[in-house]
């Protein structure tokens, strides 16, 4: 069954084609500066072991004739992985708010489109994009069942203690202002191959997805119970350009007495705050270069952001009573040995204890990073969204056929 996933941004269009059940992808590609100017498509094959990159730079205006450009690709003679668009069976795309309307993966109908449209105020980065995706694949993909995969729906089994906000109750029932969760997709992925690495189903987790979005997630028994982003993914950890978790106080003072519009506070806060705002770098690579040319602003953002984690992982112990694993995941989760380190460190109390020599080798499966002597093991687990996507739409189109 051929799945072509989709994750559309704004500007850009990151696919990979499998042909499941097998779950490894015979293509996969990104195409960048929709719009821009000169748009680059990055178009990779995996035909007998063997991986070919083909890159061009080409003139697109929009979204749709970029996705011509990728089906011309997926049956081009020279790396071809399919004889016809039409041989793709369903094309998945990645959607980022769900809201209160999606608990699972759904077949997309004009409904369903709907809906997604409806959400846009509370993800006005992205699900318009994700939106825009779907039309365009229908126009492309006329005989392939559209389905969508929310980042929300792994939150949906948190209680109401941990998703409500403290506020009058109209702003729930009236305009669904609660806590969300994000990155779910990621967490979801990850937690179960935790759950499956530690052989015990009613483990309690702790996943932490560190990119250039951060988040952390308490899990028990294969169910979100808390999380750290909330109405939208701008809460919690320190990320790239994000500030995470602030006092709303500074919000006030920001706009009352130093005259900056809710629009540019917006902007601070999600473009211009986190690492880049304490550092001028919103890598983590860049950051990690500049401590060791002595930078103390970067070693300062650096010890600032893994206290935060810190303090997310003592918290949600505390809510799960207990804990088997902490889980690293995302391009600074998998890679940032340092990082790990930082926010490892002194946390014996919880039964969490680091192998430094483990932690500094590297590896793109499962690895455990924790002493022999831990009571809690410290996983790092690289993800795999798209592999979750196609896995989540496998199984519903199996159950609709």
């Amino acid at each position: 069954m051929n799945i072509f996933v989709i994750n559309s941004g704004s500007s850009s269009i990151k696919y990979q084609l499998f042909k499941m059940p097998h779950e490894k992808p015979v293509c996969s590609g990104l195409v960048e500066r929709i719009g821009l100017g000169d748009a680059v498509i990055t178009h990779k094959t995996y035909i007998n072991g063997k991986e070919k990159v083909v890159k061009e730079i080409v003139q697109l205006a929009n979204h749709e004739q970029g996705l011509h450009e990728v089906a011309r690709l997926l049956i081009d003679k020279k790396n071809a992985v399919i004889n016809d668009p039409e041989e793709i069976v369903a094309v998945a795309h990645r959607v980022v708010h769900g809201g209160e309307s999606f608990k699972a993966t759904t077949i997309i109908t004009q409904e369903v489109k709907d809906k997604i449209k409806q959400l846009f105020s509370l993800a006005p980065l992205h699900n318009p994009a994700n939106y825009l995706g779907i039309e365009v694949a229908e126009k492309i993909f006329t005989k392939a069942k559209q389905v969508a995969v929310f980042d929300t729906a792994f939150y949906q089994t948190m209680p109401k203690k941990a998703f409500r906000y403290a506020i009058p109750e109209m702003f729930y029932t009236k305009h669904r202002i609660r806590a969300y969760g994000f990155h779910g997709t990621s967490h979801k992925y990850i937690s179960e191959l935790a759950t499956d690495y530690l052989g015990k189903k009613t483990a309690k987790l702790i996943t932490i997805h560190l990119g250039n979005g951060c988040s952390i997630t308490a899990i028990n028994a294969g169910k979100a119970v808390d999380t750290s982003m909330g109405f939208g993914p701008l809460s919690g950890l320190v990320m790239g350009t994000r500030s995470g978790d602030i006092d709303a106080s500074v919000i006030f003072h920001l706009i009352e007495q130093l005259g900056y519009t809710a629009a540019e506070v917006s902007e601070l806060l999600n473009k211009k705050s986190g690492m880049q705002g304490l550092t001028g770098l919103s890598d983590m690579r860049d950051v990690r270069s500049a401590i060791e040319a002595g930078d103390k602003h970067a070693e300062l953002a650096s010890e600032i952001y893994a206290y935060r984690i810190k303090k997310y992982i003592g918290s949600y112990a505390a809510v799960l009573n207990g804990l088997d694993a902490i889980v690293f995941t995302g391009g600074v989760g998998e890679n940032a040995n340092g990082m790990r380190l930082r926010v490892c460190r002194d946390l014996q109390y919880l039964g969490i204890n680091l192998d430094d020599e483990k932690n500094d080798h590297s590896t793109d499966t499962i690895k455990e990073i924790n002493s022999n002597y831990s009571p809690v093991k410290i996983l790092v687990i690289p993800t795999n969204e798209e592999l979750e996507i196609v896995k989540q739409s496998y199984e519903l189109l199996n159950r609709k056929n």
